[in-house]
């Protein structure tokens, strides 16, 4: 397995030097884990929306790979990308049944990770993946994704000057 993260990394870092925008990096970026880790079933970023008050911040899908959704909006306080978001820690659920904060998006998904995306020191969003296969993110996969959340991060921050 850390060779084929090795690889995937590369493939990312180029990905990330090829593009301009950080919507064009989070395009990319789901498609080359969807397609290169087959127990990624889906992958897609959530981006942190702030209406006018009193509307609390909203997480607002975007760029995704993988079967539609039905949350294309989830609240700061709801789901583990909610948690993930809020909390601004990286969450892993080995088994979802098993997990009251799970919003059900396919009755295939038995594990999940989510992780917050940081520009400028805040949470800004954050990448979401499910598995059909319970307990399929270890530690390489999260070292993975995080280093994507960084990616994406990094290019944000960039963007907002």
């Amino acid at each position: 397995m850390p060779a084929k993260i090795d690889q995937l990394k590369t493939e990312l870092a180029k990905v990330a030097s090829q593009t301009e925008s950080a919507q064009e990096l989070m395009a990319g970026m789901v498609k080359v884990l969807h397609e290169g880790m087959l127990k990624y079933n889906w992958v897609g970023f959530y981006m942190l929306e702030h209406g006018p008050p009193p509307q609390p911040p909203m997480l607002v899908l975007g760029c995704f790979q993988g079967a539609m959704t039905p949350h294309t909006r989830i609240p700061l306080d709801q789901g583990i990308c909610g948690a993930a978001a809020s909390s601004g820690k990286t969450v892993v659920v080995d088994d979802v049944s098993k997990d009251p904060r799970y919003l059900a998006c396919s009755l295939e998904t038995k594990s999940e990770i989510a992780v917050p995306v940081f520009s400028r020191g805040k949470v800004a969003g954050e990448l979401d993946i499910d598995s059909h296969f319970p307990a399929a993110f270890g530690e390489e996969d999260r070292e993975l994704i995080e280093y994507c959340a960084s990616l994406v991060g990094k290019r944000l921050t960039q963007s907002a000057r």
